[in-house]
């Protein structure tokens, strides 16, 4: 028999984590439009392109963590290479977090906190080149996996090279 059958219960499951959003900002934006500093006119074809960083710490306060998505965007003339617009936002979110284990929450940190955040980021972005004067820009979605297998490598490179040979 069964552990279930004899007290016609079920075995306690394992804790299942839990994220709560308590809060949510922006910490630094800026917006500058060269093209209307500069009286630029005429037709432009822009090319884009966006670089995303990301920092998590925890808070004072048990299972409460900050992270900051710092999205840089910058916008050229294909043509001749002129600026049209750079964004740089921080934007942050004040995550209740509890029951992920330790070996997980680096990752949790800057994988999931940034994909409930992201949705927020893009509607900002949007709205500030729209107000700008530009056609809003629709930020493709981030893959914050890759982002986070790629600042693992960048940082287990930057260790490997600081070592000294023997």
């Amino acid at each position: 028999m069964t552990e279930t059958a004899k007290n016609g219960a079920e075995p306690a499951a394992a804790a299942q984590p839990k994220m709560q959003i308590l809060g949510q900002f922006i910490r630094d934006m800026s917006f500058e439009n060269f093209l209307m500093q500069k009286g630029v006119t005429g037709e432009v074809t822009p090319d884009i392109q966006v670089q995303v960083a990301l920092d998590a710490k925890k808070r004072p306060v048990d299972h409460q963590f900050e992270v900051i998505t710092k999205f840089t965007v910058r916008s050229t003339n294909k043509s001749d290479n002129a600026p049209l617009f750079l964004i740089e936002l921080e934007y942050a979110g004040i995550f209740h977090i509890e029951n992920v284990p330790e070996d997980q929450l680096h990752p949790f940190l800057l994988i999931e906190c940034p994909r409930m955040l992201f949705p927020f980021v893009r509607r900002i972005v949007s709205d500030l080149t729209r107000d700008g004067g530009f056609p809003p820009l629709n930020l493709e979605m981030v893959d914050f996996v890759a982002l986070y297998r790629q600042e693992i490598a960048r940082r287990a490179e930057a260790q490997k090279t600081a070592q000294p040979a023997n």
